[in-house]
Parts: C-alpha cells; sequence; structure tokens
C-alpha cells in the first residue's frame, strides 16, 4: 500500500526486543527505510546493538539524551552519512522510582524535572536538530499513553508528563506544518515493555486493559510499528499534530 523505499530513520529507545521503539523500527525496515538506532550506554548496548544488526542499522550510536555531545555527533554522523534525515522516531521516557511510585502530590521538584527533561524535552531537542535535515515529508514521532488525558491508577507523575509531551506535539506540529515536516504521539493503550514494568501493579493495569478494550486485545509493538510505518509514509503526508490511539478502542470506553 506505501513504501519507504529510501527514506531515512531515525530510532531512539530501543532496549530489548520487546520495546515499542524496536517494533516501529522493525516495521521501518521492512518498508524499506534506511535505519539509525541508538543505544543508552555500554551496559545497553549488547542488548541494542544485535538487534539494530539484525535490522541492517547503517548507523548505531550511543546516546544519553542528557549529554549535548553526544547528540551533536549522532546529528553530525547523520548529516555526514545520508545528508538528511526523514524520519525521527522518540521513544524514551524516565522517573526517578521514588518519585514515579509516589503520588504527585508528592512529587519533588528534582525528579518532576528529570521526568519532564528526558520524557519531554529531550523529543524536543531531537525534533530542533532534525529539522535542518528533514525534506519536506519528513515526519517526527513520540509515544505516548492515555494515562496523559484521564487518570489511570499508579501511573501517577507520568500522566502529567505524558499531557506535556502531547502538548508539544501539538505545537511542534503547527511550528513545522509549513516546512511539510509532519509530527505525531502514537498513544498504544498498556504493553508488557521493560519501561512499563517498573509501573506499580503493572500486570493489573494490563488485565483490566484487556477486559476494558473494544477488542478485548492489547497492542502489540507490531501495531504500534505497523501505524508508525504508514505515518511516516507519503500517503499520510496531510496528516500531523494528532494523538493516535492503537490500543483496541481502550480510549473510548468510559
Amino acid at each position: 500500500m506505501f513504501s519507504l523505499d529510501g527514506k531515512t530513520a531515525l530510532v531512539v529507545g530501543i532496549a530489548n526486543e520487546q520495546s515499542i521503539a524496536y517494533g516501529c523500527a522493525r516495521a521501518l525496515r521492512e518498508q524499506g527505510a534506511r535505519l539509525a538506532v541508538t543505544y543508552l550506554n555500554a551496559k545497553a548496548e549488547p542488548h541494542v546493538r544485535p538487534l539494530a544488526e539484525h535490522l541492517g542499522a547503517e548507523i548505531i550510536a550511543p546516546l544519553d539524551v542528557r549529554d549535548p555531545g553526544q547528540m551533536t555527533a549522532l546529528f553530525d554522523r547523520i548529516g555526514g552519512a545520508w545528508g538528511q534525515l526523514d524520519i525521527c522516531l522518540h521513544s524514551i521516557a524516565f522517573c526517578p522510582g521514588e518519585d514515579l511510585h509516589g503520588r504527585v502530590t508528592d512529587c519533588s521538584r528534582a525528579g518532576f524535572a528529570t521526568a519532564m527533561d528526558i520524557s519531554v524535552g529531550s523529543f524536543i531537542e531531537l525534533v530542533r536538530r532534525s529539522e535542518p535535515l528533514m525534506p519536506p515529508g519528513g515526519t517526527c514521532m513520540t509515544v505516548s499513553f492515555y494515562g496523559a488525558e484521564k487518570v489511570v491508577a499508579h501511573y501517577n507523575v507520568m500522566g502529567p508528563v505524558k499531557a506535556a509531551l502531547e502538548s508539544t506535539t501539538r505545537y511542534l506540529a503547527a511550528e513545522l506544518g509549513e516546512k511539510g515536516i509532519s509530527v505525531h504521539a502514537l498513544s498504544p493503550g498498556p504493553l508488557k515493555t521493560r519501561a512499563a514494568s517498573g509501573i506499580e501493579h503493572f500486570d493489573a493495569l494490563l488485565d483490566r486493559a484487556a477486559a476494558r478494550a473494544p477488542t478485548h486485545h492489547l497492542a502489540s509493538i507490531e501495531d504500534v510499528g505497523a501505524y508508525a510505518a504508514f505515518l511516516a509514509s507519503a500517503e499520510a503526508a496531510n496528516v500531523t499534530g494528532g494523538v493516535h490511539y492503537i490500543d483496541g478502542g481502550y480510549h473510548i470506553v468510559g
């Protein structure tokens, strides 16, 4: 139905083969995109590099989004190797455990600042650095969750953080639309990922989500990847600024 042949894609956030970012990277590659994949640090590299190599990634590089030097080195490498970047996918979030597992009321200012910087500020930075390399038709995507708009038990401070991420998506889309660059937030329901496992009582959340969704099925990383690949295609060029639910209808049930 569509092709990403010749397009270049940066994927940030792969931790293992269950990661949403990995599902997206695999789908982008299957549709013909050339990949650049990042890993957080030396501890993460042995888990990420084999996956990236399996997908034929042409660029595999470290990226701690708090390190400006690594960010600069990554985009210099992309610019030197490809000369342009068509797709940027951001799938990272973090909050210190003591703040994530407590009430929003009790979240420390330092913990909130860290969560906002890594989960939201890094998306802005990736888009800012991608913009000069992106031709018309470029696409930037991030990953959100329904807890951004409704209170989800035990999601805690990540709810306000994801709400900020969704608002950021809209503002970036408004600013970059005239350049033909689209910006999207993907919002799958609960998935069994390593990052999500840090949320307390997550297994119960999964069970409730499956029971609540009209399809009675949780989304998979393949579902998210397929949607991301479509949004990155020319056929979706006139779609931007939205929060795209990939959750079996979970979000429509009161």
